[in-house]
């Protein structure tokens, strides 16, 4: 029986989403795995916005729910984190105690890129907390990003996989996608 893992990432965003997440259930498929991705199940219909958006989150989380793990992509989307969907998908497949990958293609660390979102203006105040100019702390991990997801990872013992990709190419580059296909299909001892 193949591992079922659910891929999790923005790509659903991206005007060529369709291209990049049949790419990634292409390269799952070769690493051994079934891959569960986010646009490959129809959405029942629905009379409001609001009720699309819950069949959609619904179909989601029941992928989710028949995953045996996930490779999310945290790479920052619309910010200097990771896309709050995908956020929520590690966090939902942590707390079903399943497989936890992720990648992200920016090598700069979560507090690097905080510190570039205020220009650099950044001190260290009297309770040795790094905080911008506008008084809110920054977290100084040396982690990918927020400690919640870097630390629900790495307690599940799956891995948080740094690249670094071209600028044009942050959503699109499966390098770091491909080694966690490598890493997990080390850990279930199949070949990648």
């Amino acid at each position: 029986m193949l591992l079922k893992v659910y891929l999790a990432g923005p790509e659903v965003f991206l005007p060529n989403a369709r291209e990049i997440l049949d790419l990634k259930a292409e390269r799952a498929r070769a690493a051994g795995f079934e891959p569960l991705s986010p646009g490959d199940l129809a959405i029942p219909p629905a009379e409001t916005k609001f009720g699309m958006g819950l069949a959609i989150s619904q179909v989601n989380e029941g992928m989710m729910r028949a995953a045996d793990a996930v490779i999310a992509n945290l790479t920052p989307f619309r910010g200097v984190a990771a896309d709050v969907g995908t956020a929520f998908e590690v966090g939902f497949m942590c707390a079903q105690g399943k497989l936890v990958y992720a990648y992200t293609n920016i090598a700069q660390s979560h507090y690097d890129r905080c510190s570039a979102y205020y220009g650099g203006d950044i001190r260290e105040t009297t309770d040795g907390r790094h905080r911008g100019p506008d008084g809110i702390s920054i977290e100084n991990f040396d982690m990918a990003d927020n400690l919640m997801l870097d630390g629900g990872i790495a307690a599940r013992g799956g891995a948080l996989v740094v690249g670094n990709a071209a600028p044009d190419a942050l959503y699109t580059d499966l390098t770091a996608f491909e080694a966690c296909l490598r890493l997990l299909a080390e850990q279930q001892g199949t070949v990648a």
